[in-house]
């Protein structure tokens, strides 16, 4: 009987039943020390220099041919797959017979010879196996026919349940998590090299703020304070620079007490970055290149983005807010109050809710109607002052338009940016603004927050802020199409 044929139970009690011959042999299943010298990919990639060399290597079982008294075996390692060769004569019946009690998904150290076998695989002959880790739970079983993979365990919800298995039976997964701390690794020199200070902020905050989202609550027991998990980082890197860091960012995670769909998660991680004597055209052109920098590092010009080929090498497209939802509504809508805008959007057979308030409605209007034709990249600038609560009124004296822009890429959005709002007095006219939606019901509103005013009234300069999503900008350039292929450990409702 196969282990495919056996159930759970009758595997685990086989594989327990293997774990205790081993003992009962003197095998520690479990020792505390393996040191490999290679990786497969080194022995595989510099096969003419290693062969006939001594080597050791550690992975994991993934196949097995077990044959009389010469088997073969693949072991995986963090950079991929190599076959092993042992051979009774040659190691000897003891050590033949412990190889015998493996199975797939063991770990094994291998002390042995690099060749080549007669169809020409590049192989290690083993001199000396030591068992590293008895596994006790059977792996997914996959299986390879015509260069086809036929996965048992492909079901979406089961991998992020699992992503310990999925990352050992998929390799486009693990490659997936390779390229987003390639990405991350990419963004942090680009800013370092401009002369931008990595910090760190709180997690735990007394006020949230930086944003219009729903926050976690929890309590602070030694405070005897409530405390929001923070939603932003934007309030605490704006006091960094008026404390006189002209240049700071962060990668950190925050909390979003919202809806969860391919492109929301939660808990997600967030680049914001400031920078003193700059607005929203040097933020665009840095993210613009921050990006193109990045892509070019991974080896990317264009990608497939939701059946769209997206080109990421040529200038991004820059459309203003109003342009772009009068454009989709098919009628100027740029000097429009609440009750103008709301006949266009009965007009256009556009329905909105009672309860929906003009900034709500504004941004609707663009989530549903603009954002899923903004395929090449492009950057949507000139944002109404009404959504935008932290950013600097526009320079061509328009009170109700700000400097603000959102880059939207493949339908979805990916940075968010302001020339940053450093009039105190304007500030605190827009908090009040918030609060008195907040109080109406609106329960994404930005809270009045009198430490930050009483910091910006000690003068903070011209300053250009961005806020990007890590994730969706890592499903973009690895060709996700759901932010859970890109965090390792998802939210997931328990079963």
């Amino acid at each position: 009987m196969t282990e495919e044929q056996k159930s759970f139970k009758q595997i685990v009690e086989y594989r327990k039943e293997k774990l205790e011959k081993l003992i009962s042999k003197g095998v520690n299943p479990y020792p505390a020390l393996f040191k490999p010298t290679h990786k497969s990919s080194e022995v595989i990639l510099n096969f003419d220099a290693l062969n006939g060399s001594s080597l050791h290597l550690a992975g994991r079982i993934i196949s097995m041919r077990k044959m009389g008294k010469a088997s073969f075996f693949n072991i995986q390692d963090s950079s991929g797959k190599i076959q092993i060769f042992i051979k009774k004569d040659e190691v000897g019946d003891s050590e033949y017979e412990v190889f015998q009690l493996m199975d797939i998904g063991d770990i094994v150290g291998i002390e042995g010879i690099v060749f080549r076998t007669k169809v020409g695989e590049v192989s290690v002959k083993t001199v000396k196996l030591s068992v590293l880790c008895k596994a006790i739970r059977p792996l997914p079983i996959v299986k390879e026919k015509e260069d086809e993979v036929f996965d048992a365990f492909s079901g979406k919800e089961q991998r992020y349940r699992n992503r310990h298995l999925d990352l050992i039976v998929n390799s486009d997964v693990r490659e997936t998590f390779v390229k987003r701390s390639q990405i991350i690794r990419s963004i942090r020199s680009f800013l370092d090299d401009l002369g931008f200070l990595e910090v760190e902020t709180p997690v735990l905050q007394p006020i949230y703020g930086g944003a219009n989202a729903k926050p976690f609550t929890t309590h602070h027991n030694a405070l005897d304070q409530k405390f929001y998990l923070r939603i932003a980082d934007e309030l605490y890197l704006k006091r960094l620079i008026i404390g006189g860091m002209d240049r700071v960012y962060e990668i950190a995670k925050d909390f979003r007490n919202e809806g969860m769909d391919r492109n929301h998660n939660p808990e997600f991680t967030m680049l914001e970055f400031y920078w003193a004597y700059a607005d929203y055209e040097d933020n665009m052109n840095l993210v613009e290149k921050m990006i193109q920098t990045t892509a070019k590092k991974l080896g990317i010009k264009s990608l497939q983005w939701n059946n769209e080929e997206i080109d990421l090498s040529k200038k991004f497209k820059r459309i203003s807010f109003f342009k772009a939802l009068s454009e989709s509504l098919g009628e100027d809508i740029s000097d429009l109050d609440f009750n103008g805008l709301k006949k266009v959007c009965k007009k256009n057979a556009f329905n909105y809710e009672s309860e929906e308030t003009y900034s709500q409605l504004l941004d609707r209007i663009m989530s549903e109607h603009v954002e899923p034709k903004l395929i090449q990249p492009t950057f949507v600038i000139d944002y109404p002052t009404i959504i935008s609560p932290l950013a600097k009124k526009h320079r061509n004296g328009n009170p109700n338009i700000v400097e603000r822009f959102e880059l939207f890429i493949g339908g979805a959005e990916f940075a968010n940016a302001f020339t940053e709002l450093n009039d105190p007095l304007d500030q605190r006219e827009r908090f009040e603004s918030q609060q008195k939606l907040a109080n109406d019901g609106d329960d994404e509103a930005h809270p009045v927050d009198e430490n930050f005013l009483q910091a910006i009234e000690c003068g903070m300069p011209p300053t250009g802020g961005v806020g990007i999503g890590i994730d969706r900008l890592v499903m973009l350039l690895t060709e996700n199409r759901s932010i859970k292929d890109v965090i390792l450990f998802p939210a997931m409702k328990n079963e």
